[in-house]
């Protein structure tokens, strides 16, 4: 019983408790009546039991079914719950205050009420009928009428905003920033390219390391960018001021292939050829500890959103999570044909990794189970280390429930592939690079959702999803023209090919992109200074 039915039935308790009785009403009534109404009155009092309240019980569904994902969309996505209350209706007939008041009135005083009650009711019958036959015909719709559920879009629809070309080899990974307002890219040329999101111009060019970059990460705050490569180190550069740390992170004995950062920052995790996964202590650029992982080498490493959990995955077709505070291996997820596993993601919400592997296949795995709920295919994956990412699609202004979500990866065969999460159907089949596309990366920009990739065709390319065909031509390339300091920027290919380029100006921050001192990067005991 809740505490409005509670409330009520101690007022009506006091109401008719024989304490309030006057005199007068007293000496009106039957002695037999009196003595019936203080039996009534005590007799509630003495059954009255004041309960409280049931709180309400989240209930999860377990299901087992292959459609899990379905139901679990919306936790999948926001891992949120909503619930509405309803008070249920008072058992208790409680007489209303003119009623009660009339209990109390003698014989003669309850007549003339009763007199009065019947020509007001009388009078207020004849207007009602007055007031019925001026009234219109016209139905009136319900006021709590809701509104048909928005459709489920059947494909996605993402065109080509610009192709970046500064890369002198193929590029290996890229990623948006925190705020997607920038891309960083790196590749076999040793170099990391950053640029503008809105304009595509490059707004710098970092060079340090001395062999291929295989694999990017963004600090948290944006500030700066972690590389690692195939000279065995892992580096930093500051977007801020345009220049490098001196001091790199040394420990791995073979390439560093993926890098990850934790939530707040402070721990960078790294997986490497040598077999062996690394959590380093980012403001001291030491190794925090070091997981004898796997026993080939580390292909993929991800946190997830809180950063207690590590997941890492390798050439053994082994993919393992990891407690992040203790280093224990939680769980070894294998699937029965062990193929080899080059790139793990958690999903947002932390509940499911998905898995690439060499045999053609992204499994999504239930990793608290260790059971694979989804398996997406119909790319071509047999050689090079893919890696992908998760996406939102539908009409941005509809808000869908469950959520609209999608699986997106590249190709060998230079496409992009977009499935749908619950259905596991391909939304997009999206063509551009004439090489396989190694990696891609999703986020949103100004209320726009972007998509970036990147492939051994040399090209970084940036693709926007829109509602419409008045859209910009795609296709519409971004040439570079080199400025000082080693700088380049970008801007889109003109009609006339033969175009001068005269006309594009210098970036205001040159100052700060002037190369460090030599001397400077020598210096042994400087710790990285993130905020």
């Amino acid at each position: 019983m809740d505490n409005a039915q509670t409330r009520s039935r101690r007022r009506e308790t006091r109401d008719q408790s024989p304490g309030e009785s006057s005199a007068d009403d007293v000496a009106a009534g039957s002695d037999r009546e009196e003595t019936k109404r203080r039996r009534t009155s005590w007799s509630h009092q003495k059954n009255f039991t004041p309960q409280r309240a049931s709180p309400n019980k989240r209930q999860y569904d377990e299901s087992d079914s292959p459609g899990e994902v379905a139901g679990d969309a919306d936790e999948y996505w926001h891992d949120s719950h909503s619930s509405s209350r309803r008070r249920s209706p008072s058992p208790i007939d409680r007489p209303t205050p003119i009623e009660r008041n009339h209990e109390d009135r003698s014989p003669d005083e309850s007549d003339a009420l009763s007199e009065d009650r019947r020509e007001r009711d009388e009078h207020n019958h004849h207007s009602s009928r007055d007031d019925l036959s001026n009234r219109s015909s016209t139905p009136v719709p319900p006021t709590n009428a809701n509104p048909p559920p928005p459709s489920k879009p059947e494909s996605l629809n993402y065109k080509e905003k610009y192709v970046l070309k500064a890369h002198l080899r193929g590029v290996s990974t890229v990623q948006f920033s925190p705020d997607c307002s920038m891309i960083a890219s790196g590749g076999s040329d040793a170099v990391i390219k950053v640029w503008e999101t809105l304009t595509g111009k490059l707004i710098y060019t970092f060079e340090g390391h001395l062999s291929g970059i295989s694999t990017l990460a963004w600090s948290p705050d944006g500030e700066w960018i972690a590389s690692g490569s195939d000279d065995k180190t892992i580096r930093f550069w500051n977007v801020k001021t345009g220049r490098a740390h001196t001091k790199p992170f040394v420990g791995h004995h073979n390439y560093v292939y993926q890098i990850a950062f934790a939530p707040k920052g402070n721990i960078l995790v790294s997986g490497s050829y040598d077999e062996a996964v690394f959590l380093w202590d980012v403001r001291r650029a030491s190794v925090m500890r070091s997981l004898p992982a796997h026993s080939d080498p580390v292909a993929g490493i991800d946190v997830v959103h809180d950063g207690t959990l590590i997941v890492s995955c390798a050439h053994d077709g082994l993919v393992r999570v990891w407690d992040t505070h203790s280093g224990q291996c939680l769980r070894t997820l294998v699937h029965e044909d062990n193929p080899p596993a080059t790139c793990v993601k958690f999903s947002p919400n932390g509940k499911y990794i998905l898995a690439w592997t060499l045999d053609g296949c992204i499994r999504m795995w239930n990793y608290v189970e260790s059971r694979v709920v989804k398996t997406f295919q119909g790319h071509v994956n047999t050689k090079y280390s893919l890696s992908g990412s998760f996406g939102l699609y539908g009409e941005p202004e509809v808000k869908y429930s469950p959520p609209l979500c999608f699986a997106v990866s590249g190709s060998e065969d230079g496409d992009i592939l977009c499935w749908d999460i619950v259905s596991k159907n391909v939304l997009q089949r999206i063509k551009g690079h004439t090489e396989p596309v190694l990696c891609v990366n999703t986020g949103k920009l100004d209320g726009k959702r972007l998509m970036v990739s990147c492939g051994l065709d040399l090209t970084v390319r940036l693709w926007e999803e829109v509602f419409d065909e008045d859209h910009r031509t795609p296709g519409e390339e971004i040439s570079s023209t080199p400025l000082v300091n080693g700088v380049t920027a970008v801007s889109p290919r003109e009609e006339d090919e033969d175009k001068d380029m005269a006309d594009v100006e210098a970036n205001a921050e040159a100052e700060a992109e002037t190369p460090l001192d030599p001397s400077a990067a020598n210096t042994p005991s400087q710790d990285v200074t993130m905020t």
